[in-house]
């Protein structure tokens, strides 16, 4: 699933070309992807200039010139992509909804699995739905004394702590894993157990991992791409998501994958001691 690096990349992507745009059209060809019904959608779209692209956690958010925003949420296989009139690459293989813009441009909404959503919000709903949402990784209010004390009030093992978003918003399986492999914690640790001179090097790690990350415009594993259809690079650069046997890269012990919370987690025996009992 995407998390927040591809959606910051896609955010990127899109701020320059789809900035000031008018959605002259609406095309909707797989209803389901859309929150709140399709009528309801298209009217609300229609003739509305995109005034700013941003995002909130792995969310992509359009902000229309009616303070009305439209989230996108990738879900496990989503793709936001622009189009120029005159684009050589191949048409989206899976299109869920095109944004017809100007100059025969498209911003098209790509989605095999269709476990995403494209969510209209008028500005009261989205300020309550970003206020459920934890603080941004990223953001001034995630300081590390935060984490210390927002650590301390839950026994969730650390890996499953990171990926509520109420707590942090943002992190998925995959940036969790790089993170707690950086700051040598176990993903299984309680959070509540991880000790106070531990949690600068974690507040470091995730926002290092994350950094690195939006720099290599994300990690490509299957489906993610740019909001030009590129891969992101990232997955060159991963110490322990998704290498099982490898050898870690900072003492050599090869890498384990333990399942917990329904989801396979990563580590290093040797970097990263599991919790005592």
């Amino acid at each position: 699933m995407p998390e927040l690096p591809e959606a910051e990349t896609i955010v990127q992507g899109l701020a320059g070309p789809v900035t000031g745009q008018e959605i002259q059209g609406a095309r909707i060809l797989k209803a389901d992807v859309i929150q709140g019904g399709a009528s309801a959608f298209r009217n609300g779209v229609l003739g509305r200039s995109i005034r700013q692209v941003s995002r909130r956690g792995k969310n992509i958010v359009l902000t229309l010139d009616d303070t009305h925003r439209l989230v996108v949420n990738l879900g496990m296989s989503g793709r936001l992509l622009h189009r120029s009139h005159q684009d050589p690459s191949p048409p989206p293989t899976h299109p869920a909804v095109i944004m017809e813009l100007g100059h025969g441009e498209t911003l098209v909404y790509h989605d095999v699995r269709r476990f995403g959503r494209l969510h209209l919000m008028d500005a009261p709903t989205y300020g309550d739905w970003s206020a459920g949402l934890g603080p941004e990784p990223l953001g001034p209010r995630f300081t590390a004394p935060r984490l210390a004390a927002d650590l301390a009030r839950s026994v969730s093992p650390i890996r499953s702590w990171l990926l509520d978003q109420r707590r942090v918003v943002g992190v998925g399986n995959i940036y969790a894993n790089e993170a707690l492999h950086g700051a040598r914690i176990h993903p299984q640790v309680p959070a509540s157990r991880i000790p106070s001179s531990a949690v600068p090097a974690l507040h470091r790690s995730i926002r290092k991992v994350l950094r690195d990350a939006i720099r290599a415009r994300g990690t490509t594993l299957r489906d993610y791409r740019t909001a030009q259809g590129d891969q992101g690079s990232y997955g060159t650069q991963l110490r322990v998501y998704g290498r099982e046997g490898e050898p870690c890269h900072r003492c050599r012990e090869p890498i384990q994958r333990i399942v917990f919370g329904n989801r396979s987690a990563f580590l290093c025996p040797g970097c990263q001691p599991p919790p005592e009992e």
